[in-house]
């Protein structure tokens, strides 16, 4: 159990590291290799509990979760605001194209 939490403390430090420029790839990439790793931990505390210096250590690199937490918001709120100009841009350059063809005719009818 103290490989996994070792593994697991590794991991985060790295994260933490380059978490300023850490991109979406980064983030998904740990959220994947934590989730086993946390899944690993859980199957082994049903069998052993782990001691104070484990206990110790998952506390501490749960204090980070905020950290990691915010920089995944940032990532968001970058996407969200990307579509947003994507969305604006598309609009924009939809009002000036032809909705028909180029070599149609148009015909006034009078009244």
């Amino acid at each position: 159990m103290a490989n996994r939490v070792d593994r697991l403390e590794e991991l985060t430090l790295n994260l933490l590291g380059t978490l300023s420029r850490a991109g979406y790839e980064e983030m998904a990439s740990f959220v994947e290799q934590r989730e086993e790793i946390a899944q690993e931990l859980t199957a082994s505390f049903e069998q052993r509990l782990p001691n104070s210096e484990e206990e110790e250590k998952l506390r501490e690199l749960l204090a980070y979760d905020n950290l990691i937490s915010s920089r995944m918001r940032e990532l968001a709120a970058e996407a969200s605001q990307w579509l947003l100009q994507r969305n604006q841009s598309k609009r924009q350059r939809t009002a000036y194209e032809f909705s028909y063809a180029p070599d149609s005719m148009m015909l006034d009818r009078r009244k």
